[in-house]
């Protein structure tokens, strides 16, 4: 009797997951740089500290089997709206930045209203009784999300995509004749 078994290569194996002292670096690096974003005062300092956090979040979209979203948060987030950022940085008055003081009153306010939430969430976490469940696992996508997307897209919603790229084009001319334009 001949048995029909697939060839090794064709073998699908579960999909391998992030060790955990790796989704606890990408979290801890997206939530760091997160902070340092709100903490620094130097915008440029700040929107690298955004990229960076960018990054972070799309590792734990790709540990998650979500690689279109993924890749979608480094060439969307990472890429084209920190371009914009750095477009509108170069707008502003560094100088008369650095020269603002901080108010104290409102940074021990946010601080504290950041404590709060923060004890907040982890009273509602230590009592809630589905908190301490272990998720089941994702099931296994069976369609393209990449084709469906572009179909999506390029299909129903053509004429809408078209007049985004037209407003972005004409935003981008717009700080680009901003951004040379002589002070007075």
């Amino acid at each position: 009797m001949v048995s029909h078994c697939n060839p090794p290569s064709a073998i699908r194996h579960p999909p391998s997951l992030m060790p955990p002292f790796l989704l606890w670096i990408f979290a801890l690096l997206m939530l760091i740089f997160g902070v340092a974003v709100v903490i620094n005062r130097n915008p440029v300092a700040s929107a690298l500290s955004l990229v960076v956090s960018f990054l972070g979040l799309a590792a734990l979209f790709m540990s998650l089997d979500a690689y279109f979203i993924g890749i979608i948060q480094v060439l969307v987030y990472a890429g084209a709206v920190m371009v914009l950022f750095l477009f509108i940085i170069m707008l502003l008055d560094l100088r008369a930045e650095e020269r603002r003081r901080v108010n104290w009153l409102a940074l021990s306010g946010g601080i504290a209203v950041a404590l709060a939430l923060l004890l907040q969430i982890f009273y509602v976490i230590a009592h809630l009784k589905s908190a301490h469940q272990t998720f089941p696992p994702l099931p296994r996508s069976t369609f393209d999300d990449v084709r469906s997307v572009g179909l999506l897209l390029f299909g129903n919603y053509n004429l809408p995509f078209q007049i985004i790229a037209v407003l972005v084009l004409v935003a981008t001319i717009g700080v680009v004749l901003l951004s040379k334009r002589e002070p007075r």
